[in-house]
């Protein structure tokens, strides 16, 4: 498990934490900051890994009742289901979370039945249960608030492309820009990147801007959800641009063959893990499959050119 420990006037902290998600190390990372007594989860994940975060909070002294907040880069099950669970165990929590998530936050009905259409059986297995926020926890983002959490500050920035509630946080003094799934999956240590490109509202158009506006904040570091920490953000940011290039041409070529859509998605699995295949191990290639979903991520740009050549129609 990292740690990231830097040492400032006042002692902060950030703190990988390995969320073990279905048992398996470096899946998901949540990470706990702390400053001046002031405690914050970024993405504490879903509630199936809620007993990992308790003892690991455990480990370093701490519980859920020392928590003051969580903070949200988006709310996708893998990143946010755990939210409510920590709110109804800790009431004093506040929860940072983009406006358009908001409500899902305060009313997971349609973010629960959306994700049941994709995971059917394997919902509880993978996410656990879901419970709101209740509304006087929340606190509202837009993009371009800067948060101060004990001697911290973080500067929230709007970056959809993988979802359109998604925000990232950047501390300027450590240089850490905190990403969620903005700049894709790769696992520390290894320089491998794949793009998670899930329903429903990816967008490659904003995608690109995002990215320009990490680039643009010239961080030491980028921290990935899944897993861990980039030490080459610009050299991250523009092999990601050519990911989603890639799989961008690769999904209309498959899509432009008019072929049925169990066909095409079977292809579009081939076709990049034969490429995973050339740069990687079997196990470690197994590992990437199993984060990123590509099955999802054919349903969610082959979404997204549907609705581009409709709008263009």
């Amino acid at each position: 498990m990292s740690l990231l420990r830097y040492t400032h006037s006042v002692p902060l902290t950030a703190t990988t934490i390995d969320l073990l998600w279905t048992g398996r190390p470096r899946s998901i990372a949540a990470v706990l900051l702390e400053s001046d007594g002031h405690r914050s989860i970024l993405d504490p994940g879903p509630s199936s890994t809620l007993a990992t975060l308790r003892e690991q909070l455990h480990a370093r002294g701490l519980s859920v009742q020392d928590l003051d907040a969580i903070l949200l880069t988006h709310i996708h099950l893998d990143h946010a289901g755990a939210a409510g669970s920590l709110v109804r165990e800790n009431p004093r929590l506040a929860v940072y979370v983009h406006e358009r998530g908001a409500t899902h936050m305060a009313d997971p009905t349609k973010l629960i039945n959306s994700a049941l259409r994709l995971y059917a059986g394997a919902m509880e297995r993978l996410y656990g249960e879901f419970l709101p926020v209740p509304q006087e926890n929340l606190r509202i983002l837009q993009g371009g608030e800067t948060l101060a959490l004990g001697s911290r500050k973080l500067e929230v920035f709007y970056t959809p492309g993988h979802a359109s509630h998604h925000v990232s946080f950047f501390d300027a003094a450590e240089g850490t820009a905190y990403v969620g799934d903005t700049a894709g999956l790769c696992i520390e240590g290894n320089s491998y990147l794949l793009p998670a490109t899930p329903p429903p509202d990816i967008d490659l158009e904003l995608w690109n801007v995002s990215l320009d506006a990490v680039a643009e904040r010239r961080p030491a570091r980028l921290f990935l959800t899944h897993f861990g920490i980039s030490n080459d953000p610009a050299g991250h940011i523009e092999r990601y641009r050519e990911c989603l290039r890639n799989w961008g041409a690769l999904v209309q070529e498959l899509l432009a063959k008019g072929g049925d859509a169990t066909t095409a998605s079977r292809a579009f699995e081939e076709a990049v893990g034969g490429e995973m295949s050339k740069k990687l191990s079997s196990a470690e290639a197994e590992h990437y499959v199993f984060n990123a979903g590509l099955s999802l991520s054919w349903l969610g740009l082959a979404r997204y050119y549907r609705k581009r050549a409709e709008a263009h129609a």
